[in-house]
């Protein structure tokens, strides 16, 4: 057994240890922190390794499936042939992309990286990047893909995608690419032109969303660290919302103070602009919750000075002025769920639901009870949360929470505007979500 492995094991007992003297305290008996007026537990700092639990990637069996609400059913759009699908984008022709990639750690300064990295290759999350998009497409509607096909390979952990007329943009970790695109093509391979430089690394991914009129793209760009711990000079430009105007070339920041924002879209009775974000650790299992919120121009939301409003992180030097104008979220999530996917779901689009936002939640790694790990819905009314999260899917977590058949990440409504398509990065599915019958 080598050093590397030695280290990798006693990170996971140091982790297992930590967990059970927190239940013995209990720090896992709070309620989840969920809702408009969430309850918080006081933070209590872990120290140099967080709480650590990480179920280990099993996939799915032949013929297994996760669990669909009632009143729905669940099958696979696409089950072959992927790697690490990440994100889906429906183009207007009804074709699907799914952009393929996976996380590549880079210098570990710390035991928190080392703990965290250790635990994300159980989780199959890191690894050789695919840096590809497939295209999926359901010629005959009966809502399995018959057609896969590259569609465009050798990007740099693509993540975000959009299609405006004839160009369609990737947000690759280190920026945008603009490809020429004839509508209907099931490749590209002309070559692409970067828009702009956005820093890699860290939280890797870069969601995309165009503005309603087609004439900016909004970005969501994570922090490199958990509470920047290496500085706020290497955070310059990140844990930001940034917005790229497409006709001048000009780019700015829309929003700051977002950890790691990363599923975008437009509330469309407001046209206001939503996000969901994965807050920080080491603070306790719900502590503080990720969120949803929508996204003030100009608007600066705590990181990595304070959480949840103005709730000072004392782990950081401070800066009184930016706190004083930190805005509170709108919507609490829970601690850790990662909640990373999100999209609009119109009223009726799955029978029994009305307007609202479908959230994809990866999981959690770090607290002692498993969190996440579902699709989720929050209803809205008059462009705001209006009632408690309901499970779209669940069942991606074996009984015992020892093995994950798979995670959920990016969600979209299908070409057929009547299902949910769902991205599993551990089962490398392209799940589809339709009423039962």
């Amino acid at each position: 057994m080598g050093f590397s492995d030695m280290f990798a094991r006693l990170v996971a007992l140091v982790g297992a240890a930590a967990i059970f003297w927190r239940r013995l305290r209990g720090a896992g008996a709070h309620a989840p922190a969920i809702g408009s007026n969430p309850e918080i537990p006081a933070a209590k700092p872990q120290g140099a390794i967080p709480t650590l639990k990480m179920p280990t990637a099993r996939g799915w069996a032949p013929g297994q499936t996760p669990v669909a609400a009632p009143g729905l059913k669940v099958n696979a759009f696409a089950a072959t042939g992927l790697k690490h699908p990440r994100w889906i984008h429906v183009l207007p022709n009804g074709d699907v992309t799914v952009a393929e990639a996976l996380f590549l750690p880079g210098g570990i300064t710390n035991l928190f990286d080392y703990a965290m990295v250790s635990t994300m290759k159980r989780a199959a999350a890191v690894g050789v990047s695919p840096n590809r998009i497939q295209l999926l497409r359901d010629a005959d509607g009966d809502g399995v893909a018959e057609i896969q096909e590259m569609f465009l390979e050798g990007l740099n952990q693509p993540f975000g995608m959009a299609q405006l007329g004839d160009t369609f943009y990737v947000s690759n970790t280190d920026g945008v690419m603009a490809f020429p695109y004839t509508p209907g093509d099931r490749r590209i391979t002309a070559p692409g032109r970067k828009l702009n430089t956005l820093k890699p690394g860290g939280h890797w991914t870069r969601s995309l969303l165009p503005s309603p009129d087609g004439q900016k793209l909004f970005i969501g760009v994570g922090s490199l660290s958990n509470i920047a711990d290496e500085g706020m000079a290497l955070e310059e430009d990140r844990a930001a919302i940034h917005e790229l105007d497409l006709a001048t070339g000009r780019g700015r920041i829309f929003a700051g103070g977002l950890r790691n924002p990363v599923g975008l879209a437009w509330e469309p009775s407001t046209g206001v602009l939503w996000t969901v974000v994965n807050e920080r650790d080491g603070l306790g299992d719900e502590t503080p919750p990720d969120y949803l919120t929508a996204v003030r121009d100009g608007g600066f939301y705590g990181w990595p000075y304070c959480y949840w409003g103005q709730t000072v992180d004392d782990r950081v030097p401070q800066d009184p002025a930016k706190v004083a104008t930190a805005i509170t979220p709108d919507y609490a999530l829970g601690g850790h769920t990662a909640s990373l996917g999100l999209c609009w779901l119109p009223e009726g689009t799955l029978p029994g639901f009305p307007d609202g936002m479908a959230i994809g939640q990866h999981g959690s790694w770090n607290r002692s009870t498993l969190s996440g790990y579902k699709v989720v819905f929050v209803p809205f009314e008059n462009g705001r949360p209006a009632g408690p999260p309901r499970d779209i899917l669940s069942g991606f977590l074996a009984p015992d929470e020892r093995e994950s058949y798979g995670r959920p990440v990016g969600v979209t409504i299908g070409p057929d505007g009547r299902s949910l398509l769902v991205a599993d990065d551990v089962g490398d599915v392209i799940w589809r979500v339709t009423a039962a019958g």
